[in-house]
């Protein structure tokens, strides 16, 4: 009975119901604590006098200093681990354009992750402007205040070219996680998906479900990494993306122009289905579901199969359905199945690792650098089917992560100063630590309060 019980799967209506009851919980919860993050002093303050060092007068000489040289600023003051986390609401998860307001409880809970997992002191910039040059130039103001910007929920195609020009003209990382975050996740779980089904990747047919942000970067990141363009089948609402295809238009989206070019060697075409057939490794990261995938087409790939069904928050196809088609291994992007592909086990780290060595950018090579350390963490502790990827709660995967892009930063020349592996790796530690240790101690003492019990919260 005890066996029969441990083995039962969960019903539709189970599942729902789990995953329904965090967006019960929010609002009570965000209404409580009246927000998820806050400043607070780092510095000593023994007594007001105190406040002529770290005011005036005696701000004026640090002032000075980074009026001779702007470079300072990062020595000087925190702009070495501010990022702003920069939104237009128009893309916000699976809700769409709810504008820069209702944005705000999303950028706040990045940045909550940034500084939990990475020690990033992050900040929400919600912009009043839909215009992608505005949302541009207004990166380029605020570039003195931060290290680094992580633009969020921008819409597409506007997202790429945003991404773009931000990077081109700041001298800080621009980044973003919609597209650079779920490409390198994306990565490192094919990356041991693959090694478990005993499969070359990169001689492998590789099926991306869905055209937007996600898996345009992860098509490109992907290609980048080594898997030949041709192997890459690209569907939208509309079908498999061919050079045939007339209704993409290269002036309104040329990098979806672009893959439609290079992509599909055999020339495929058709909808959906025809781009299961026989492939090895299928990622979605398109609507939610389910049904979006059907498991009739789960059945047609190549024995041992890979599905990746990211949507949130629910997934394409139930993972117990793409089993039972066929597939062997199957990730979504819920903590509540096995194989959770979350961009949390990304952005902090990768953010830690460019910060502290003041990088100018980050690149694709500095997320394939981040794959490649997630992978090698979470096979070096064992992988299975069911565990491909490292989870959110195995913190020492972070440090690990930030030194990889870290060292990828100064081998690609863009860092503006070089520690040693050991110093790098000593010095993330410590800082995500800290926060760690002082969150526990807040909570301790009293001072972040405990909410009332959870049945008090739902009569609210």
């Amino acid at each position: 009975m005890i066996n029969s019980q441990k083995d039962r799967k969960p019903t539709v209506e189970e599942l729902l119901a789990k995953a329904k009851k965090p967006a019960q919980l929010a609002s009570p919860l965000h209404r409580f604590y009246e927000g998820k993050v806050q400043t607070m002093p780092k510095c000593s303050i023994k007594s007001a006098d105190d406040f002529a060092i770290w005011y005036t007068p005696g701000v004026a000489t640090p002032c000075r200093e980074i009026h001779a040289n702007p470079d300072k600023s990062f020595e000087l003051t925190n702009r070495w681990n501010y990022v702003a986390v920069v939104t237009d609401g128009t893309r916000v998860l699976g809700l769409g354009d709810i504008g820069p307001e209702a944005a705000l409880p999303v950028m706040e809970g990045k940045g909550l992750l940034f500084k939990y997992l990475g020690g990033v002191d992050a900040f929400p910039i919600c912009l009043r402007t839909k215009d992608p040059e505005e949302i541009i130039r207004a990166c380029e103001l605020i570039e003195p205040s931060f290290g680094g910007i992580n633009l969020e929920d921008i819409a597409k195609p506007k997202c790429f070219h945003v991404l773009e020009k931000t990077r081109e003209r700041l001298q800080i990382p621009v980044w973003h996680d919609d597209q650079q975050g779920t490409a390198t996740v994306i990565l490192a779980g094919l990356m041991n998906a693959f090694k478990l089904v005993g499969k070359n990747p990169k001689e492998s047919l590789i099926t991306l479900v869905g055209v937007g942000g996600a898996n345009t970067r992860t098509a490109y990141v992907l290609m980048k990494w080594g898997i030949k363009p041709g192997n890459l089948l690209m569907v939208d609402s509309k079908g498999i993306l061919h050079p045939g295809r007339t209704d993409i238009n290269k002036e309104v989206n040329p990098w979806k122009y672009e893959l439609a070019q290079k992509t599909n060697a055999e020339g495929r075409t058709g909808m959906i289905a025809e781009a299961f057939k026989s492939v090895d490794a299928v990622v979605a990261a398109s609507k939610p579901g389910p049904g979006v995938i059907r498991k009739e087409w789960v059945g047609t790939m190549a024995d041992d199969s890979i599905v990746f069904a990211c949507a949130n928050p629910i997934p394409e196809i139930w993972p117990w359905e793409a089993k039972e088609a066929g597939a062997r291994i199957v990730a979504t992007g819920r903590s509540d199945f096995p194989n959770q592909v979350n961009n949390s086990l990304g952005f902090p780290a990768i953010f830690r690792g460019v910060l502290d060595v003041r990088a100018k950018t980050v690149t694709d090579d500095m997320c394939i650098a981040a794959a490649q350390e997630l992978a090698k963490f979470a096979e070096e502790r064992g992988i299975d089917d069911n565990d491909i990827l490292p989870r959110m709660d195995e913190w020492e995967v972070y440090p690990r992560e930030a030194v990889a892009c870290a060292l990828k930063s100064i081998e690609q020349g863009v860092a503006r100063i070089k520690p040693s592996r050991q110093e790098l790796y000593e010095r993330a530690v410590a800082i995500i630590k800290n926060v760690r240790d002082s969150l526990k101690l807040l909570m301790d003492k009293g001072l972040i309060r405990q909410p009332p019990p959870e049945e008090e919260l739902l009569k609210k």
